[in-house]
């Protein structure tokens, strides 16, 4: 909402003009004097660090229109913002997030979630589970599943044409032997066996332990790993502030900061914009990427 922007903007003392477009192509002529912004109405009256469940739909109606976007080729990729997800759920919304409701709009696509920086990508095969239900939840289909969107994702959005992976083991020691559990034998080496039959150039699974230090990570290009924590304290701690939430295989690029809402520092202007900017970065760099790709 352009006025909400230009009130908040003002608030802060900033001088930053703002100005309804119709169409993405208007930005280009706009983005030099002002800031274009695409306007959504909102039915309730914004309150700073306070989202309102009335503004729910106005959020999933900016979510739809970015795809529709997308989709018909009017803009280069998608760059999110995050979302409340308990004020979009309190509203009716039946999504955890914006990647499944990105997916469900791109026609239902398999999607899975890498975090990238420049020194480290990773993909976690379980998400949003307890570490109970992520270690029930894996099997082999789905890490092979994951190997796969892995590789295409690397060589679609980040040019890789032979992409390395490195799958992490579960367990310490990678279970040696099942001495410390029989996940590694039972599940996660008939995934790498799998991807290997298929040509993907992949090894594991390697102690999670040392999967993440300097050395290591020269010797593959996107590591999987099998629950959530696994996946994000590496990456937090190598580049808390420049990490990028990946959507991979939807049929346009998304990327998203890798951070929540911060509603306790709303308006105050002290949120760090560094991996707003770093998404926005790396959506442009796969944008000109897949320009410099396609057959003119």
């Amino acid at each position: 909402d352009a006025r909400r922007l230009s009130a908040l903007a003002a608030r802060l003392g900033w001088d930053v003009p703002v100005q309804e477009i119709d169409r993405p192509v208007d930005a280009g002529k706009t983005f030099g004097v002002a800031l274009p912004v695409l306007p959504v109405r909102l039915r309730a009256a914004v309150r700073i660090g306070q989202p309102d469940p009335a503004n729910a739909a106005a959020t999933i109606e900016a979510i739809e229109c970015s795809v529709r976007l997308a989709l018909a080729g009017e803009v280069a990729g998608i760059v999110t913002n995050p979302i409340q997800k308990k004020t979009l759920q309190d509203a009716g919304f039946r999504h955890p997030g914006h990647t499944e409701y990105l997916a469900e709009l791109a026609g239902g696509v398999d999607v899975a979630m890498m975090l990238a920086c420049p020194e480290l990508r990773v993909v976690p095969v379980t998400i949003h589970l307890s570490l109970a239900e992520a270690v029930k939840a894996l099997d082999t289909a789905i890490i092979a599943r994951a190997g796969r969107l892995t590789v295409a994702g690397l060589r679609s959005l980040f040019g890789i044409d032979r992409p390395r992976l490195a799958v992490a083991a579960l367990n310490p020691h990678a279970g040696e032997q099942g001495a410390m559990g029989d996940e590694e034998r039972r599940v996660i080496e008939p995934a790498v066996q799998m991807l290997q039959r298929e040509g993907i150039d992949a090894r594991g699974p390697v102690p999670a332990d040392t999967l993440f230090h300097v050395a290591a990570r020269q010797g593959y290009d996107a590591a999987l790993c099998m629950y959530h924590d696994q996946a994000l304290i590496p990456i937090k701690t190598v580049d808390f502030a420049g990490g990028v939430n990946v959507t991979l295989g939807l049929p346009f690029i998304r990327t998203s900061p890798d951070h929540g809402t911060a509603l306790d520092i709303a308006g105050t202007g002290r949120a760090d914009p560094a991996s707003l900017i770093a998404a926005l970065r790396m959506a442009d760099d796969m944008a000109c990427r897949r320009r410099s790709r396609t057959p003119s």
